[in-house]
């Protein structure tokens, strides 16, 4: 989230290229995936952490489909991808009221136990730059 409260894509890439983002409804039916917002990256995205902004064009990205209205009772995933489908990244899943306990800031990621375990943590941006790519 930005300082003025508006919602931020962020992503870490680790060790490839991520080319966009989709934001997608999720559903364990996959008919039922709508994508409600796409970014284009300008270039493809190396290792490295990249922001912009969901709401409104940002430097560096194209909006491939405009940010649709977020329904409260509605669970929705981020998650980049590369144009050829060779790599994609983790996903994040969230519901609107999640969005609500973000500070600007602070970054809501899945991180990966040694075991292999899931969970939605909320953490800074440093730390999240720190942390996100558990192998360098």
């Amino acid at each position: 989230m930005t300082e003025d409260g508006r919602l931020l894509g962020v992503m870490m890439v680790c060790g490839h290229r991520i080319d966009g983002a989709t934001l997608y409804v999720e559903s364990d039916d996959v008919d039922k995936e709508v994508t409600v917002g796409m970014w284009t990256a300008a270039r493809p995205l190396g290792a490295g952490l990249t922001t912009w902004t969901l709401d409104a064009p940002a430097a560096g990205w194209t909006v491939s489909r405009p940010l649709a209205s977020l329904d409260a009772r509605t669970t929705y995933a981020l998650y980049g991808w590369t144009k050829d489908n060779s790599w994609s990244s983790s996903s994040v899943s969230f519901t609107p009221g999640d969005l609500d306990r973000l500070a600007p800031g602070k970054v809501r990621y899945i991180e990966v136990s040694d075991k292999g375990d899931e969970s939605a943590v909320t953490v800074t941006m440093a730390e999240f730059a720190a942390r996100a790519c558990p192998d360098g």
